[in-house]
């Protein structure tokens, strides 16, 4: 008999986040489990119990912290140094992912685009900076 940890799918990614990119807002239908490697940044994460997001809570990631997001939970994780990369390890269920991209925090839940296949590299976004 197989155990239920035997039949569980995962997947392992390591993402890096060059200064002043971060993730777009969205949720998936997966649990993740992050390890902050080495760098500094902020998470935002909602709930998905209401009809959109709403003001997300924000709380600052760096070395050695580790944080969970639950199933369809609406999050962003931004790397807020001016300098260094933010490394993550991310363990993610049930792969493959769907993702559900989000304009802005007050969006509803029922108008984030669905993007499958979702490639992390080609969707993070990089902060202007003011070059004067």
């Amino acid at each position: 008999m197989l155990s239920v940890a035997a039949r569980t799918k995962v997947e392992i990614w390591l993402q890096t986040f060059a200064p002043g990119s971060r993730t777009p807002i969205h949720r998936h239908s997966c649990e993740e489990v992050f390890v902050v490697l080495k760098g500094k940044g902020t998470l935002m994460l909602a709930s998905s119990s209401h009809k959109y997001p709403g003001t997300p809570q924000v709380f600052q990631i760096y070395s050695n912290s580790t944080f969970s997001i639950h199933v369809n939970d609406p999050h962003q994780v931004l790397n807020t140094d001016e300098y260094e990369d933010l490394q993550m390890l991310v363990v993610i269920s049930r792969p493959p992912v769907k993702v559900f991209i989000y304009e802005d925090w007050s969006m509803p839940h029922t108008a984030a685009r669905l993007k499958f296949p979702y490639y992390w590299d080609q969707e993070c976004l990089h902060e202007p900076k003011d070059e004067l």
